[in-house]
């Protein structure tokens, strides 16, 4: 998983890592070459007393040194740059993925699981490509080369490595072994604190309303704690690493300086050279180290590999025809023919056999128990889900065969929760259509019966709007979202229970001021007031998914009992008959 994330999105970063090789290269090969040079200072400057050569031999390494800087900087700016483009690339990858999934593949998911994948997984993966980059090279020339360097000094004291080595990478090999399983279960837990934050602060209201503080303290508390348990036991891991580093890099230490000594004392190594193969053996051992500390990453990088490659590879349910149709009747028209739906997994289809037609100008209404299948229906217009069975024609026109965007622009969605984004009234209202004027928004603010209130909000179309529309009321959040669709001036309106938070005076003064704004377009409304859609042209009673009425309000009170019962318990018979 790892591998196949950095070889799609590294790879476009090539001419960059090419540099990083470069720059590494040389700053390794200088740092190989002081040792020696020191050696050499003291076995010929200082023991023969030679100041010039001390001199000459000083500025080559003062030389080598500033190399060795620049082009250590050089290598990490270059680095720093390819890991944050491969950054980058990989969030605007998941994000334009995470755009094309469907209700299905986000419930599959969860909008807390896809933010810790586009941003903790992320940054994971983002920080091994940057370490990587800054001590690929370094790592392995260091040791390969220390090595060939230190036995250069001094054959005799080669068996201190030869120990050594193997000895820190088997040690450190089992810490990370037992990491990996830390650092996916952190992940996971990670995706539980941000679904327990995001419902707490969404609904926080409901939680003060039934005075649920303690109990949800304590519940995020108790996932904060896991979490907590979880960092705790792989941070105690990695804590581990460095300690175990300096102990076999002290205790060689002290065995090349007691065996070094026995050996200079018997003439077969000069001072230099003893001192030349700790530097190396020094360097060796923090090579290691250095391999250590990207290996101590790689873990809980290729966790977060998985669960990006996770997103990235799950199959889109809604797919996009491979020649979309792009030119369709400038006339409107919705046919719904033999519809049906079912969920992943259900026992039961939520929709069945659905068929109806509507004409521009005309209004279908749609009726029924909660859970009866409103919803799913007019989701499958716009194409948020494909119909299982049957097919859904906008402009005579199978929606599967449409180009999206051809679709998206002819159609206009109030949703059941009106959502807001972040912004003014203005930006909100041109979301549909960028180039809105100030006369289009105000006409379909008064249309909508939200000019009054907006008027009166600072700044007017100006005025700030929070996340979600957290600081309107619920029905003037409704009120906008209408306005908003009225602004986009599409052919189809779909009004999934979008008057429901209006009382009865104000939607029946936004259902008079809307019929000569939608007079050429198609209105699909879902409503639960019988006073709401009794001017209707069709009225569709669904119960339990099937179609059991459809017709105008007087042919329905007649022909569907299911629309009399629903008549009955909201108004007198003779209410509804008038």
């Amino acid at each position: 998983m790892l591998r196949d994330l950095l070889k799609t999105y590294l790879g476009r970063y090539w001419s960059l890592l090419s540099w990083v090789l470069v720059f590494q290269t040389v700053q390794t090969l200088a740092a190989l070459f002081l040792p020696t040079l020191n050696a050499d200072i003291i076995n010929r400057g200082v023991a023969l007393g030679d100041t010039g050569y001390i001199w000459r031999v000083g500025a080559v390494m003062l030389g080598i040194t500033c190399v060795q800087v620049v082009f250590a900087i050089a290598a990490v700016y270059f680095g720093s740059r390819a890991s944050m483009g491969f950054g980058r690339d990989v969030r605007a990858g998941l994000f334009h993925q995470v755009n094309d999934f469907s209700a299905q593949e986000m419930t599959h998911f969860g909008a807390p699981s896809l933010i810790t994948r586009i941003t903790n997984d992320v940054a994971q993966v983002q920080m091994l490509v940057l370490t990587t980059c800054t001590m690929l090279v370094a790592a392995p020339i260091t040791a390969i080369g220390g090595f060939v360097l230190a036995l250069n000094q001094d054959v005799g004291l080669s068996w201190i490595l030869v120990v050594a080595i193997p000895l820190l990478v088997v040690i450190l090999g089992i810490v990370l072994v037992r990491m990996i399983p830390q650092f996916r279960l952190m992940q996971e837990r990670i995706d539980r604190i941000n679904q327990m934050l995001r419902e707490q602060l969404t609904g926080v209201r409901v939680v003060r309303a039934f005075v649920r503080e303690p109990q949800e303290s304590e519940r995020f508390a108790y996932g904060n704690e896991l979490l907590t348990d979880t960092a705790l036991r792989s941070g105690r891991l990695m804590a581990l690493m460095f300690p175990i580093v300096n102990v076999v890099v002290n205790i060689s230490s002290v065995a090349v300086l007691w065996i070094g000594s026995n050996r200079i004392a018997d003439g077969s190594i000069s001072v230099g050279s003893m001192i030349a193969f700790l530097t190396y053996l020094i360097q060796i051992l923090m090579a290691v180290m250095m391999a250590t500390f990207m290996a101590a990453l790689l873990p809980r990088a290729t966790v977060s590999a998985e669960r990006i490659q996770e997103v990235l590879n799950t199959p889109i349910s809604i797919l996009v025809a491979k020649d979309p149709i792009t030119q369709v009747s400038d006339i409107a028209s919705l046919e719904l023919k033999h519809v049906g739906f079912s969920y992943p997994g259900a026992a039961q289809p939520v929709l069945h056999d659905v068929s109806v037609t509507c004409r521009a100008g005309e209004v279908l209404a749609i009726i029924g128990s909660t859970g009866s299948g409103k919803t799913t229906l007019m989701n499958l217009i716009p194409r948020l889900t494909d119909a299982t069975t049957g097919v859904v024609y906008v402009d005579g026109v199978d929606v599967c065969k449409l180009a999206p965007h051809v679709l998206w622009s002819r159609v206009g969605v109030v949703p059941q929760k009106p959502y807001l984004f972040s912004g003014t009234v203005a930006s909100n209202l041109r979301y549909g259509k960028p180039d809105a004027t100030q006369d289009e928004m105000w006409e379909a603010l008064r249309i909508a019966q939200a000019a009054e209130f907006v008027e009166q909000m600072p700044g007017a179309l100006n005025a700030a709007i929070s996340q979600g529309g957290a600081n309107v009321s619920g029905g003037q959040r409704q009120r906008l979202a209408i306005a908003r669709a009225l602004v986009h001036r599409p052919e189809i309106y779909l009004f999934d229970d979008s008057f429901s938070a209006l009382d009865l005076a104000t939607d029946a003064r936004l259902r008079s001021a809307m019929i000569p704004h939608v007079s050429e377009s198609i209105v699909v409304v879902v409503a639960q007031r019988v006073s709401t859609i009794r001017n209707a042209q069709q009225i569709m009673v669904l119960e339990d998914g099937l179609v059991m009425g459809l017709g105008s309000h007087d042919e329905l009170l007649v022909t569907c009992q299911t629309y009399q019962e629903i008549v009955a318990s909201q108004l007198s018979i003779d209410e509804g008959a008038a």
